[in-house]
């Protein structure tokens, strides 16, 4: 596992019907990035440090969605998407993030698409639009394409191969010499689904899905479909998504083809963790993007 900085300033929000915890990195003055991490019901640490690759150029918030991480909560109300766009909205507002630049990763993608649909729309009356999009492998547009990953992700973890890699694990005695070690690894194993190959699921940031915020987040949208609704968003998108994520590649395709001011970029090789499977055509892909729309530097 990975050693992960200390963050420049972190604290809790005071504007959430509960505190969210948020942290700041990177270069303060700096364009800010928002960023959003995945689950539902997980928490913004396992994005680290891979995604302060960003931090040489940018100041890059995170904060961890209500039900998750630090974020934990006692009130029994069901954390719907509604209760995160609306969260994801104070947040913005109460850190000052104006211009907003979101990148939203796996879950973060499409709760990213949803807050912006929400502030077109107007639903979220403290919705701030967005000023561009990063979706980083963002989860299935509509309820068809979750099912199609799911079936894919779970043909993957029996695969002959994961079979092998655990077997391997198992016999290693890494259990008796080093338990903190055969704990990571387990972990790592328990996610390889996600790899294009997954012997490459390695240096990873272990994490904890709360697994009634992550249903009841997914039994909020329903039978849902976004496609039809993204049309009216003109906000400038980059999009990358790995070939050989168990996310269909066409969840993605529809998102780009829905959206007027949207670009697709599919990385080789690569599934549904790119800063950790392909760093360097992601983050190249992402810098030439926002470069594009960063304010230009006082002369």
């Amino acid at each position: 596992m990975s050693c992960i900085p200390d963050p420049l300033e972190s604290g809790f929000t005071t504007t959430t019907d509960v505190p969210l915890y948020w942290c700041r990195y990177g270069r303060v003055g700096r364009p800010r990035l928002l960023v959003l991490h995945g689950g539902p019901g997980a928490s913004h640490d396992y994005l680290l440090p891979q995604m302060l690759e960003l931090a040489d150029a940018y100041e890059l918030l995170f904060y961890d969605q209500r039900g998750g991480g630090r974020s934990r909560t006692d009130d029994p109300a069901p954390i719907t998407w509604r209760t995160h766009a609306a969260d994801l909205a104070r947040v913005v507002r109460e850190l000052g993030l104006k211009p907003l630049s979101l990148i939203g990763y796996s879950f973060g993608g499409l709760l990213a698409l949803l807050y912006t649909v929400e502030s077109v729309h107007g639903t979220t009356p403290d919705a701030d639009r967005p000023a561009r999009l990063v979706l980083i492998d963002p989860a299935p547009v509509n309820r068809e394409y979750r099912r199609a990953f799911e079936a894919e992700f779970a043909r993957r973890q029996a695969s002959p191969a994961w079979h092998a890699l655990r077997e391997a694990l198992l016999a290693s005695g890494l259990r008796e010499r080093d338990p903190a070690a055969y704990k990571q690894r387990l972990f790592e194993l328990g996610v390889a689904g996600y790899f294009a190959h997954p012997e490459r699921a390695h240096d990873l940031t272990p994490f904890r899905v709360i697994g009634k915020v992550q249903q009841s987040v997914w039994e909020s949208l329903g039978d849902y479909d976004l496609t039809p609704s993204l049309r009216d968003v003109r906000v400038p998108t980059l999009i990358v998504h790995g070939a050989e994520d168990p996310i269909p590649v066409g969840s993605s395709r529809a998102i780009a083809g829905a959206m007027p001011s949207a670009e697709l970029v599919t990385i080789d090789d690569c599934g549904h963790v790119p800063y950790v499977e392909q760093p360097v055509p992601l983050f190249g892909a992402i810098r030439r993007f926002l470069a594009a729309g960063d304010p230009k530097p006082l002369s």
